[in-house]
């Protein structure tokens, strides 16, 4: 039976914890038993998502309040890998969002394409008051 590891942290609504956040889903590459294909990839990979997720619950979701949190949780076993990032915000469509493509040379937009590219699935939920962006990684 697979034993799931389970990282729950909350941060202030600042950028200043990207990098934080972007190390944590890193070490959780290097540490998973049951992962067979590159770490380093999938380090690299966990680290995108996690920014470009965090950083849209930051400025998008949540508009910059340095009054609001965001929460973070990864959950990981031998067979997959899935992160929560909870925001405040007024929620979006987020199949809209993946199906968007951003004029070349915009900034902003591509986030979540990256992540819908990077993920085995994504979807955004409302869990209570709250809206949670998951995305899985599937072994």
């Amino acid at each position: 039976m697979s034993r799931r590891v389970k990282v729950d942290i909350t941060v202030p609504n600042q950028t200043k914890y990207l990098g934080v956040i972007g190390r944590i889903g890193e070490s959780m590459a290097y540490s998973l038993k049951g992962y067979r294909g590159n770490r380093r990839e999938l380090a690299y990979h966990l680290n995108l998502v996690l920014t470009e997720a965090l950083a849209n619950a930051i400025c998008h979701a949540n508009n910059c309040d340095p009054d609001k949190d965001v929460r973070v949780l990864i959950s990981a076993s031998d067979q997959d890998l899935t992160i929560k990032v909870f925001d405040q915000g007024q929620g979006f469509d987020i199949d809209a969002l993946a199906q968007h493509k951003a004029p070349k040379g915009a900034e902003g937009g591509r986030g979540i394409q990256i992540i819908f590219k990077l993920m085995d699935r994504v979807r955004y939920l409302q869990e209570g008051d709250q809206n949670v962006l998951e995305m899985t990684k599937y072994f």
